[in-house]
């Protein structure tokens, strides 16, 4: 990676897609945060695409991808594939052109946003479910387009998508009042960072701009490491709008040439920055929204006194999903833990655990005998939350004094994965 000031996006460009979708999209508002700039001693701004029409980024590439196709490309219609975002964008530019589209999904897409995209699309669209991640639906959708002649609408890998999504960047300049030393952005398939860093390397050479992906889902940086496209054998889905297991061939090769770095950030910091955002500033963001901010702990000791950009990518976080993210969030952070507990074969036994064995500030969050005879003398799944990630080494010694035979699981992903 360097810092070079060619692209592989005509900026010109750009500036003919942010007139092309001016009818279409909000101009998302570019909004100093205090809370996070005291909190890193920088001056943090947000960019805030979660505020847009779809509540993300995606109409800007979807809607300008559509809008330079011919009469005679349409005639059959559009296809694409999302985990989300990107189908409520392409549902949208169909109202809009009042043209057909057929929307592929992985079948573990949140409801809400497969009920948005049938919302934002109306009888324009049809949404298919298939397969466990983006990739899945990717085939199906290429597929379909292959047998019906429809226009396929990529999600990320397409120079008019990507100059599609190089207006957020435009915007970001036209905006901004000092220059900006660091810009933050997440990474899925790369047509955000791609369209972004076009623009930002011929306008603002000196920023830096720091590419960031999900612990679970590294596509890029895997791809940037090995000077090459990896494909992921497996992915943490968690964080869907940017878990992708390959990259696209053209947002590699723009991403390797132009951001300064990339950085992975783990799936249940993600989530401890959306409970953070939400509970402290009534931001709502999905996973793949909070992914630059969660990236500001650790780049703290370099941006402080620096002007930084966060772009927030999206909102669509189903209500649904809140259990999840505390868990993980409590998992990251070393405060919740998962126990299998033989009871001592006395009487009393449980009672005792409960008194002597748990500290004053533990909670028990599960409790779940794996016998339905004998109790007290069967062993349980005993989930408990801390307040302090410290009180678990004096939690076991206590376990252990108590002649308290335990396995503890979170340690063990193939048994904790089964058993939680």
């Amino acid at each position: 990676m360097n810092n070079t000031s060619t692209t592989l996006i005509d900026v010109e460009q750009i500036r003919v897609a942010a007139e092309n979708l001016k009818e279409v999209i909000v101009h998302t508002p570019l909004l100093p945060n205090p809370v996070l700039s005291e909190r890193y001693e920088a001056n943090i701004s947000l960019k805030r695409e979660d505020l847009q029409v779809v509540r993300s980024y995606k109409i800007r590439g979807a809607y300008n991808k559509i809008q330079s196709l011919s009469e005679e490309a349409l005639k059959n219609g559009v296809v694409c594939a999302s985990a989300g975002n990107h189908a409520q964008g392409v549902a949208l530019a169909c109202f809009k052109k009042q043209i057909f589209g057929t929307i592929y999904m992985p079948a573990p897409t949140p409801s809400q946003k497969v009920n948005q995209v049938k919302m934002f699309g109306k009888s324009f669209v049809k949404v298919v479910l298939v397969g466990d991640t983006f990739d899945d639906a990717f085939a199906e959708a290429t597929k379909f387009s292959e047998s019906k002649n429809a226009a396929f609408i990529p999600p990320f890998d397409d120079i008019k998508i990507i100059e599609g999504q190089g207006t957020v960047g435009k915007e970001i300049l036209d905006d901004s009042e000092a220059p900006i030393d660091y810009l933050i952005l997440p990474i899925g398939g790369g047509g955000l960072a791609s369209g972004v860093s076009s623009y930002f390397k011929t306008l603002s050479p000196n920023t830096k701009i720091i590419g960031v992906e999900p612990a679970g889902a590294a596509a890029m940086k895997a791809s940037i490491d090995k000077g090459e496209i990896v494909i992921l054998d497996k992915i943490d889905k968690f964080v869907d709008g940017a878990a992708v297991k390959k990259v696209g061939d053209l947002t590699f090769q723009i991403c390797k040439e132009l951001l300064d770095d990339v950085i992975t950030v783990p799936e249940g910091q993600v989530c401890g920055e959306i409970l953070s955002l939400y509970n402290e500033q009534a931001i709502v963001v999905e996973p793949a929204g909070a992914l630059s901010i969660a990236a500001l702990n650790i780049l703290k000791d370099e941006i402080k006194g620096k002007n930084v950009v966060c772009v927030v990518s999206g909102s669509n976080n189903d209500i649904t999903r809140t259990a999840e993210i505390k868990e993980r969030s409590m998992l990251f952070e070393g405060l919740k833990h998962y126990f299998i507990v033989n009871f001592p074969q006395r009487a009393g036994a449980l009672r005792e655990f409960l008194t002597d064995v748990l500290g004053p500030n533990d909670d028990i969050a599960l409790f779940e005998y794996s016998k339905k005879n004998s109790r007290e003398k069967g062993p349980a799944l005993i989930g408990i939350e801390l307040e302090n990630r410290e009180d678990l080494k004096p939690l076991m010694a206590r376990m252990e004094n108590k002649k308290f035979r335990f396995e503890y699981v979170n340690d063990q992903p193939e048994l904790f994965h089964y058993l939680i």
